[in-house]
Order: structure tokens, then sequence, then C-alpha cells
């Protein structure tokens, strides 16, 4: 099988450095319209593809990001791999604005949001005991450090609803609870990279202390737009790093990730809608015939 990685992020991967034969592509999905056309071309002989989470010109608040159709038009692409890169607050003083934290668990606090392709017609229940792939994120984290970037490997991300930021009283109250980053972007994402057997990774990159911190009070996004731009040039780098790191002929993962659903599939099949079935092709296909 050959292994085509996509990243899910923002403006500053636009331009990935090295991208040959780079062209926009529009994917049809049936769970609605993506939040953009698809940047695809090869990088380091690695079939790659670029996803705007928030569309060019940041038109999707975390709210509206039409998660299902990404992760569905991925799928459709032929993707087998995706890493998300997202900003993030911090919870733990020696996270550091400037810094990257390989994510490995999530605390899910949205509310808003369609969370599964699954659903009356077609119920399946996947596990996210482990939502990241191990591999993917052992690969991204080597990258992140070979870019220059201080790393942290592990860490909890809380998913807020937003967009607004954090109270003080939430923030504090987050920090409590062991959380290490707060986002508004990696939940259902990642439950729905997990539903569509992708192996997915996810790398926060800090832009503040949220509001948690003494020393710094409220969250102030011209701060954080700085320090995004500051990253940008290690995020390419990274990108870089990792499909340099990945071979183009995938194995079957080692965690499982691309076979999730082998047991996750509830409803008998004389009672599946034949509608939902159809609108399942390319998520679960695999185990759907």
């Amino acid at each position: 099988m050959n292994r085509h990685l996509a990243i899910i992020g923002g403006s500053g991967l636009y331009q990935i450095d090295g991208l040959e034969g780079p062209a926009w592509q529009g994917v049809d999905s049936p769970f609605g319209t993506p939040s953009d056309a698809i940047l695809t071309g090869t990088l380091a002989g690695l079939t790659l593809s670029f996803l705007p989470r928030h569309g060019r010109g940041h038109v999707h608040s975390p709210t509206t990001v039409p998660y299902r159709a990404n992760i569905d038009a991925l799928k459709r692409l032929g993707v087998t791999d995706v890493v998300s890169v997202s900003a993030c607050g911090s919870f733990r003083e020696e996270m550091a604005p400037g810094d990257f934290v390989i994510v490995d668990q999530f605390i899910d606090r949205t509310f808003a949001r369609e969370k599964s392709f699954f659903g009356t017609g077609c119920v399946a229940h996947v596990s996210v005991a482990h939502p990241v792939c191990p591999h993917l994120s052992d690969v991204s984290e080597a990258a992140a450090r070979d870019a220059g970037v201080t790393v942290h490997k592990g860490g909890t991300y809380l998913a807020m609803e937003g967009p607004q930021f954090s109270s003080l009283a939430e923030s504090r109250m987050y920090r409590a609870w062991g959380c290490d980053v707060i986002g508004m972007t990696n939940m259902p994402e990642a439950k729905l990279a997990r539903e569509a057997e992708l192996c997915y990774a996810s790398v926060a990159m800090i832009t503040d202390y949220d509001s948690w911190h003494p020393d710094h009070g409220a969250v102030d996004i011209t701060q954080i737009i700085d320090t995004l731009h500051g990253n940008a040039a290690a995020a390419r780098a990274m990108v870089v790093g990792i499909a340099t790191a990945l071979s183009p002929d995938r194995t079957p993962c080692g965690a499982g990730c691309d076979r999730a659903l082998d047991h996750a599939i509830m409803t008998a099949p004389e009672a599946r809608d034949p509608d939902v079935m159809a609108r399942l092709d390319a998520v679960a296909g695999r185990v759907l015939g």
C-alpha cells in the first residue's frame, strides 16, 4: 500500500518547502463541503496533502469547521496518515510559548459539533483510549527536534468549544485536572480520524499561557499571531522532516489504527440504512464491503 501523508494546519504551512507539482484539488464529500480545496503534491518521494483547517483566509470558527467533511475528503484522496498542527495555550510553566508538544491524550469539552460518521442506520463504537498513532507521533517529535524546536513528548490536550478563550476559573480548573495544553480544534478531528482508520498525530504549537499564569494575564490574539508567525518556518521544516522519515511503502500500523473498525460495527447487515451505507463508502468501505 502506498503511504499518503496529510497535514491539517494553518496559514504558515501553505507554502511547503520542496513540494513538487503542487495543485489545489476540490474533493466532494457526502458530509458537506470541506474547509477548502486540498493542496496536493510530492515531498521527498511521498505523496503529501495539506488541508487548511479554517479555510484560506480563516473563514471557519473552531465550531463551524466541517470536521467530518474534512476527514472524509482526505480518506477519499487516499490519505493514510494525518498530522495535525494547531495553536494551543499552555497550562505548564515549562511548556513555553514557541515550544511544540506532541499530544498523546485528549479531554473533549466541545458540545456543538458532529462527532461521529456513524449513527442511526449504522451504529459503530471505536476505541479512542489511545487516540494518536505512536509511530507517527515519534516521527513528528524527531522532525520537530531536528527543526530546532524545544519539544515536549506527551501531553493532554483540553479541547474547548470556543470561540472565546477560557475564563480564569476554567483555566485554573483545567490545569488542576492535569491538562497540559488547551485548544479548540483537535476534537472531534482525532475521533473522526480514528473512525476513518487513519493514523493521527497531533503537534501543539504553544502560543501563550492561557489565563492562569499570574505574570501573563489574559490571552492576547496579537501575541498568538506573532508566535505563530515565528513558528511557521520551524513547522514547515518539521513537515519536510516527517515526509523524509516516512517510507512511501506503507506497512500495517503496529498500533492498529488502520484496523480500528474491525469489531466496531454494531448494526446487523440486514438492518443497515442503505443511504447511510452509501455515505460511509470511503470511511468504512473496508469493513462494510
